[in-house]
């Protein structure tokens, strides 16, 4: 640039262009508001994480004052884009083996956000955004499911919904079943923040009722601790207290979505976007799975397992948690009479994992197949003559 030129200024993008672009890629909402911190979103943060409510979880508890700025990952971010798309879909009809059976296989459940990546197809919509503010030569970050950013903070103060009792975001008319990711840039695009939207929760209290292990504490305050989607994914045993709550689930928690009336009502409605536009081409790509076939899981190597859950969240990346899970599962719906549900418990009983061999100990006697328990008699490993002492409620 030659001596003493001046830069030409930068477009500022119309904020209704980028929400049609958004809209067109196939978001159902797309709101905008100012970047700068959420001051009430980090003293929660905070003030959760002193209390142990979030139970060892990093994600954006790991570092609230980063994870509540959008300045911190983007130098001087002056506006959000943020965005809702749904995940609602129909339930695929479940695999047959095609051959007759006595026993019924276990099968595990697969919350819904996890049927498939969701979150694909909403990153690549963002950055079609993003890609027009930096092709005016402004800066743009997409994050979504990322600890960089409280996204339900971000989609509150956006106007796209409130905060339900259950802690998740609703949307007006649509409820909760929705991913939800943001466009963090430097471009000036608003002043001040739209209306919030109203609180539609009023007096319903059915998502504290219906959680099953009571782990809402409070109007929007989720005790981890308690919560069956966290626990899923925790390292160490999982806990003796929540294991007959945990059930069918193998991946996931999703009854205080169900039991909410907006949700119900969106369900009934029908499934899939509301808003239909951008959708035909990805989701006839949809592969999704709502149910896992539990002796499969135990039989599966490590390899096979995190190459057939890689999206899921493991601990460590060792398969061992997706074992673990899969026996408390086993226990919970697994046919005692079952000879594959027995030959899956002699081969867990003899895992080199003591972790492995624990949780079939609870699920061998869960099931009231205690004959099998020769295999970890005088087992040396704390952990297993821990659960071979424990008190365990017999399935009936």
């Amino acid at each position: 640039m030659p001596t003493g030129s001046v830069a030409a200024p930068r477009r500022v993008p119309d904020v209704a262009e980028l929400v049609a672009l958004g809209r067109a890629q196939g978001l159902d909402a797309v709101g905008v508001a100012p970047a700068t911190p959420f001051a009430a979103t980090r003293r929660d943060l905070e003030d959760r994480k002193s209390r142990g409510l979030h139970a060892g979880m990093g994600f954006t508890y790991r570092n609230p004052a980063r994870s509540t700025d959008p300045g911190a990952s983007v130098a001087d971010a002056r506006a959000i884009i943020v965005a809702a798309r749904s995940y609602l879909r129909p339930e695929p009809a479940a695999a047959e083996d095609g051959r007759h059976r006595r026993h019924r296989r276990p099968t595990g459940t697969v919350a819904r956000y996890a049927w498939t990546d969701h979150y694909r197809p909403l990153r690549a919509a963002l950055q079609v955004v993003g890609r027009a503010l930096k092709a005016e030569g402004w800066r743009a970050r997409v994050v979504a499911d990322d600890n960089a950013l409280v996204d339900r903070a971000a989609a509150q103060r956006a106007g796209l919904g409130w905060y339900g009792k259950n802690a998740n975001l609703l949307l007006p008319g649509q409820g909760s079943w929705f991913v939800l990711g943001t466009v963090i840039t430097d471009a000036p695009l608003v002043e001040e923040s739209p209306e919030p939207a109203a609180d539609g929760c009023g007096t319903c209290r059915r998502c504290l009722d219906g959680c099953p292990t009571g782990a809402i504490v409070a109007p929007g305050v989720v005790d981890a601790r308690r919560c069956l989607a966290w626990l899923l994914q925790i390292e160490g045993p999982f806990p003796h207290g929540h294991r007959v709550a945990l059930g069918d689930r193998i991946y996931g928690c999703d009854d205080c979505q169900e039991v909410c009336p907006p949700n119900r009502r969106q369900a009934r409605r029908g499934h899939g976007s509301p808003s239909g536009s951008g959708r035909d081409s990805h989701e006839g790509r949809e592969h999704l799975v709502a149910q896992v076939d539990i002796l499969d899981m135990l039989a599966a190597t490590d390899d096979e397992l995190l190459a057939r859950h890689g999206r899921w969240y493991v601990p460590r990346r060792e398969a061992r948690y997706l074992r673990r899970n899969a026996l408390v599962v086993l226990g919970n719906v697994g046919d005692p009479a079952d000879p594959a549900v027995a030959a899956a418990l002699d081969r867990a009983l003899v895992d080199d994992d003591p972790l492995v061999r624990g949780h079939a100990v609870w699920a061998a006697r869960r099931l009231g197949r205690t004959d099998l328990l020769d295999a970890v008699a005088g087992d040396g490993d704390p952990s297993v003559a821990a659960e071979l002492a424990a008190a365990v409620e017999v399935r009936r």
